[in-house]
């Protein structure tokens, strides 16, 4: 049956073709798994023994690392999945073993405006209602974990001013004298819940924990969900966790998890998370499902683990960074990359005229209202401005020393001339260039694509680092300010100044990566501020550590760890039939 992406809502085209999916032991089995490396979920679903397919596969010669990013996206999004989905689907198409790794979409922007993570059209992950509604327990695995060590932190804190030191040291615990100011982590949950982000805990009596200041951030922004993305094998995960920084005592120590004595337990709960899930395109390509996004407040990288498997069992293994090449690749290229010693082949740039128009100074883009008709007209003016935007992200791209591909992800809107223009502008930037219809035509619409990637996966990159380990801090900052966002320079707040001097004055901070939280609607701080912003400054407000994870967390501008629920969410529309139990109404 021939599903019509332009008639069909996603869930339909989903439900619709989840009835010929195939059974996950033959998609395991065309993967190259063997023996017991599958572990089912459930009919429709199973995980990877990560730890016992990558022993076995190691020394395999990899295939080549494709990574998808993007302009600097509307409220709308670029397609970034989408497209990671119809590459998938396309290289398919053109005879390529390829495998998809993409991340586990969070309930906060699921039930909010953005909606899920699987792609789109006749380019999607399936089946939809699992992926998004949980999938195999990850991010339930991480808050609950997160939340363990909240409920170790408070009780502590709770019983260190209830008992003296006689009383602590007969049940076995030393004073950890932690300093309620200094707290540096807060409870998480996966929904955008604006009301929990500052809230006051422990009102009532002394055996009711301890009255401080609190609040909750997303699941998907924990230091957790990095450590999932970055560890290597399940001793690494251990040893990570016992890194966490959870707080301050009053004389100035770093308190950990590992003083806690909950590291091992919430190891416990992250046992089953360490493995992939295994998941198929609609064209029945392998997608490896593995950590989760937000790149704005995250690394918002899918998980070293799911690449390691994916390049030595696909020719082809196609990977997704969040958001835009000042946000998402960023990270991946001088983060992952570094911690995971792979290196791409390719980069793709997904672009819209949508996004570029808006760049160019259309009207404001917002979710639930119809686009203005200078979105939906041809505008070579607006177009050819908006491509300063798309300029940035490419130089960006190329300073990696990487040749970037531009991804023209065509809507019906888009005119031969406009598609002429962007194209021209991409090529005489250094990209390669291809208009990719894979929404409306999923693996054919997207044989262009796969064949300027596989020509870009040809050519001989030199891949490089934006930064060096020892750089200083503040010189690394700077570094990603001035070539990565644009920026003329970097102002400190007083706090964040008198902890990049603690942290220059640490040795350890040389072995950690620096992961910036910036907003993903603009190149600078200042999500108003479109196009390529010039005369700027980035103002760091506060520096958080994650020394599980590996990296330093400078905070830029006035961003939210916990997104906010808009006032048109995703979930007015999902709902249940009752006769068959099937989700409707996802997207």
């Amino acid at each position: 049956m021939a599903l019509d992406p332009t008639k069909l809502a996603d869930w339909q085209i989903a439900e619709a073709s989840e009835a010929q999916m195939k059974p996950v032991s033959r998609l395991a089995e065309e993967l190259g798994l063997v023996g017991e490396e599958l572990i089912p979920m459930g009919r429709r679903l199973a995980k990877l023994d990560s730890m016992q397919v990558l022993e076995r596969i190691r020394g395999r010669p990899q295939g080549h690392y494709v990574d998808v990013t993007a302009i600097t996206p509307t409220p709308l999004g670029e397609g970034k999945t989408t497209t990671t989905l119809g590459l998938v689907q396309g290289l398919g198409r053109l005879g390529r073993r390829s495998v998809g790794a993409i991340r586990q979409p969070s309930g906060g922007p699921t039930f909010n405006i953005k909606g899920s993570a699987a792609g789109g059209g006749l380019a999607q992950c399936i089946p939809l209602a699992e992926f998004s509604l949980g999938l195999t327990g990850d991010i339930d695995a991480i808050t609950n974990a997160h939340n363990l060590m909240m409920v170790a932190l408070t009780a502590r804190m709770q019983h260190e001013r209830n008992y003296d030191d006689a009383r602590l040291q007969k049940i076995g615990l030393r004073r950890l004298d932690i300093d309620p100011e200094r707290v540096d982590v807060r409870w998480v949950m996966d929904f955008c819940a604006q009301s929990l982000r500052d809230i006051r805990i422990g009102r009532g009596g002394k055996m009711d924990g301890f009255e401080m200041d609190s609040g909750f951030a997303i699941t998907v922004s924990s230091e957790l969900m990095a450590i999932l993305a970055v560890c290597r094998n399940l001793k690494d995960l251990r040893e990570r966790i016992g890194r966490i920084v959870v707080g301050k005592s009053r004389s100035g120590a770093e308190v950990t998890t590992a003083d806690l004595e909950v590291d091992g337990a919430m190891t416990a709960w992250m046992v089953n998370a360490l493995n992939p899930t295994l998941m198929q395109s609609l064209e029945g390509q392998p997608m490896l499902v593995h950590a989760g996004p937000f790149a704005n407040i995250a690394i918002g990288q899918n998980s070293i683990i799911a690449d390691e498997i994916g390049t030595r069992l696909g020719e082809y293994l196609v990977t997704e960074s969040g958001f835009g090449a000042d946000i998402g690749f960023e990270k991946f290229w001088n983060l992952k990359c570094r911690f995971s010693g792979l290196e791409p082949s390719a980069v793709v740039i997904v672009a819209t005229m949508r996004a570029l128009k808006m760049h160019g100074g259309g009207p404001e883009v917002k979710p639930g209202v119809p686009l203005d008709k200078a979105y939906t007209e041809e505008n070579l003016g607006l177009l050819e401005k908006g491509c300063a935007n798309l300029i940035a992200h490419i130089e960006t791209v190329r300073k990696s020393g990487v040749r970037p591909v531009v991804c023209i992800n065509s809507f019906h809107t888009d005119t031969p001339a406009e598609i002429a223009l962007l194209r021209r502008i991409a090529e005489q930037s250094g990209a390669l260039c291809a208009v990719s219809q894979h929404w409306l035509k999923g693996g054919e619409g997207a044989i262009e694509l796969a064949e300027a990637v596989t020509q870009a996966c040809e050519e001989q990159n030199d891949f490089r680092f934006l930064y060096e380990l020892d750089l200083p801090l503040s010189q690394r900052i700077d570094r990603i300010a001035r070539e990565v966002y644009g920026a003329d320079g970097v102002t400190y707040s007083d706090v964040a100044k008198q902890k990049i001097a603690a942290f220059e004055a640490d040795p350890r901070t040389a072995e950690l990566g620096t992961c910036m939280v910036k907003t993903h609607l603009s190149l600078s701080h200042d999500p108003a501020l479109k196009g390529r912003p010039k005369g700027w400054t980035l103002p760091i407000r506060d520096v958080l550590v994650y020394r599980g994870a590996g990296f330093v967390v400078p905070v830029a501008g006035d961003i939210k760890l916990m997104p906010g629920t808009g006032s048109d969410p995703a979930f007015r529309r999902i709902d249940v039939d009752v006769e068959t139990g099937r989700v409707r109404g996802l997207f």
